[in-house]
């Protein structure tokens, strides 16, 4: 979709539709937000287990907030990509109803589910394909499976790091990754010393197992342009890799119109959001408090998540995609709302 000018605009707009979303009439029903609802923070990733799974991926905004505005952004979103693909405006705001459509329905049957039912619900990746419409659908989604099975760090360590004097070293890809200095490095990693205190126990073991080895910035774009962002290399003893992504977390854009976060640190709170809202997050997901009192959140590098591409984007293929960004966006409010009856 990098063709898609319009619907990067929109990506990085989310303050300013935050703004206009909140002159907008709605319920007062407040949710787990994730407050820069479009259809490309959504994608494949894998659960602990290893599992696909599709569903939200990007919290940075996230906050209770009204159920309304991540409907909107969303609907709002499959509109601007279909004009971005020259779709006529009114099958793309069809599409927009289909996506509409399906956060309805599927929240109805939410709705009817115990509080465990619903937390076990998933949106598997695999069904996902075998429920494909066409033959080239069918093969696209197997692609895609493919491709995030292939997106982890021991595929991913020989592409960007190298060997220097003996130690593993991040390869510089400017403007990308690159190292900074000294000072840089040692905030860095109090830092990373800082978000393993945050850590569960088991956690803690798990983490002490590697030895951090390198860290580089890393520039975040779109939406986190001016974010500090940066990529933490560990290994164990045998030379297995472990990617770390730290990445500044400021307040979330809706605070203005739906209050403030009930944590302190924001990187908790994206760290709450995306627990809470997810069928299952990352086993590194954590936060931390840098010296200078930034905060952030951490998270495993790709680790198999992957994002639906639209090369050859038709009304069909969007549409379905709209059907499943929206059964998703239902899940995720419907663990975090009261959907019972």
């Amino acid at each position: 979709m990098d063709a898609c000018w319009s619907v990067h605009l929109l990506r990085g707009s989310a303050v300013l539709m935050a703004d206009d979303l909140s002159r907008t009439l709605n319920t007062d029903l407040y949710v787990q937000a994730c407050g820069d609802c479009h259809l490309l923070n959504f994608g494949a990733y894998a659960t602990p287990e290893r599992k696909l799974v599709f569903d939200i991926n990007d919290f940075d905004e996230t906050l209770p907030a009204p159920w309304e505005w991540d409907v909107k952004r969303l609907a709002t979103s499959f509109v601007v990509a279909g004009q971005d693909n020259q779709i006529d405006t009114e099958v793309a705001r069809l599409v927009a109803k289909a996506c509409v459509r399906s956060y309805r329905e599927n929240l109805r049957k939410y709705s009817k589910l115990s509080p465990l039912e619903l937390w076990y619900k998933q949106l598997d990746l695999a069904k996902f394909a075998q429920k494909a419409p066409t033959k080239k659908a069918k093969l696209y989604r197997e692609e895609l499976i493919k491709r995030a099975e292939s997106r982890v760090a021991e595929y991913l360590f020989p592409k960007i790091t190298t060997e220097v004097d003996g130690k593993k070293r991040l390869i510089d890809q400017l403007p990308l990754i690159f190292h900074q200095n000294e000072d840089f490095e040692a905030q860095a990693k109090q830092v990373i010393s800082d978000y393993r205190e945050f850590l569960r126990d088991d956690r803690k073991i798990l983490m002490d197992r590697y030895q951090l080895e390198d860290i580089a910035v890393k520039v975040e774009g779109i939406g986190s342009v001016g974010a500090r962002c940066f990529v933490a290399l560990f290994m164990t003893s045998n030379d297995e890799p472990l990617l770390l992504q730290v990445k500044e977390a400021r307040p979330s854009v809706l605070e203005p119109y739906a209050g403030k976060s009930n944590y302190e640190k924001h990187g908790q709170r994206v760290v709450f959001g995306q627990r809470l809202t997810q069928f299952s997050s990352d086993i590194f997901l954590g936060w931390a408090r840098g010296p200078k009192g930034r905060d952030f959140y951490v998270r495993q590098l790709r680790d198999m998540k992957v994002s639906f591409t639209f090369d050859e984007v038709t009304p069909l293929r969007l549409k379905n995609y709209a059907k499943y960004c929206g059964q998703a966006l239902a899940r995720s409010h419907a663990k975090s709302g009261n959907a019972g009856p």
